[in-house]
């Protein structure tokens, strides 16, 4: 960039697109679709039904875990316009009636009790006000209705998490965002869900990485 008048703060925000719109969308769909990762969705996606929101839906990880018989309508939302082109691929080859939105969970362009699942995964860890998200979450779902989510966060163990917090700011800078240290049980809560049957444990890799949560929560 030498000789085009670009200063330092320019220069680097000039990288960071280019390293967001061309590397991380590769980046995060390989890290997000490992074989641990895999099994959780298909624990989790299934149970999807009726019209559904997909908040973070990336690159499609999870198109082929959904139960065509159970799922009418699904809308796609992700700020990440650049994840997008991996998505309808995916999206094309599942065959199912979806919509991509291009806008932040922290304010769900959609009415009130406008969908009958809110599927969630691996993406309360990148969202920059969780609590916010989650209250949107809620919001959008029916009466009766059901958010399914999987997602990695603060481990149990006081070793663990101190660690997770040592790394989580200087793994977000490479990573969209990511949080390692997110408490996924307490977020919840403070939005207004409760949860019947949440499961946790750690998967396969790194410990700090791989605590993983998941299940269902209903809104209060």
């Amino acid at each position: 960039m030498e000789g085009l008048g670009i200063g330092n703060s320019e220069r680097e925000e000039v990288n960071d697109n280019w390293y967001d719109r061309h590397i991380l969308p590769h980046l995060l769909d390989i890290a997000c679709g490992i074989k641990p990762m895999r099994r959780q969705r298909e624990k989790v996606v299934p149970l999807a039904e009726g019209r559904v929101l997909e908040v973070g839906i990336g690159t499609g990880l999870n198109m082929p875990y959904y139960d065509q018989s159970k799922v009418t309508k699904i809308i796609g939302l992700d700020p990440a316009l650049q994840m997008h082109r991996l998505a309808l691929k995916r999206i094309a080859r599942a065959g199912l009636d979806v919509a991509l939105v291009g806008l932040s969970a922290e304010k769900i362009p959609f009415d009130d009790a406008s969908f009958n699942s809110v599927l969630v995964t691996y993406t309360l860890c990148t969202i920059p006000d969780p609590i916010v998200a989650l209250k949107e979450m809620r919001r959008v779902l029916i009466p009766g209705g059901r958010l399914i989510f999987s997602e990695h966060g603060r481990a149990p163990d006081e070793k663990v998490g101190r660690w997770q917090d040592r790394l989580t700011p200087h793994w977000k800078k490479i990573t969209g965002g990511c949080h390692l240290n997110r408490d996924v049980p307490a977020l919840l809560i403070e939005a207004g869900f409760e949860c019947k049957d949440i499961q946790a444990m750690y998967l396969p890799g790194p410990r700090t990485l791989m605590y993983n949560y998941w299940g269902e929560a209903f809104p209060v």
